[in-house]
């Protein structure tokens, strides 16, 4: 078992998630139930299942965690681009935040492949496992 605060993926999913709540606080109140909520859900889920998936007991069991993670982080990167079409989001703000969920899709990516891959003898490291 190890620590998810450890994980370099998990510490910038963590301030991507802040960073997604504090932006969603403009969004006008009537989207509180719809948009704002699944930006923020979805968000949030990348990290918690990052911890969820570093208390279960083997590598598979933690690969099938980041994969909930990365469609997760999947369903962020749509929730941005229809709060930008919306123009709920400036296209500037819109493009930082798309290039920081890429970055943790890309991260969460190549933990997943490390995972996966019984060739890799590498151990785990903080930005892994």
């Amino acid at each position: 078992m190890q620590n998810f605060r450890n994980l370099d993926v998990w510490k910038l999913a963590h301030e991507f998630t802040l960073k997604v709540y504090l932006e969603t606080r403009s969004f006008p109140s009537d989207e509180r139930f719809g948009l704002t909520s699944q930006l923020r859900r979805a968000a949030s889920s990348i990290g918690a299942n990052l911890a969820e998936g570093c208390g279960r007991g083997t590598d598979a069991d933690f690969a099938r965690f980041v994969q909930v993670a990365l469609g997760s982080a999947s369903e962020v990167e749509y929730h941005l681009l229809l709060a930008r079409d919306l123009q709920l989001l400036k296209a500037e703000l819109h493009a930082t935040l798309e290039a920081e969920i890429q970055r943790v899709k890309r991260m969460l990516a190549s933990l997943l492949k490390r995972l996966r891959d019984p060739n890799d003898s590498r151990q785990p490291t903080a930005d892994s496992r």
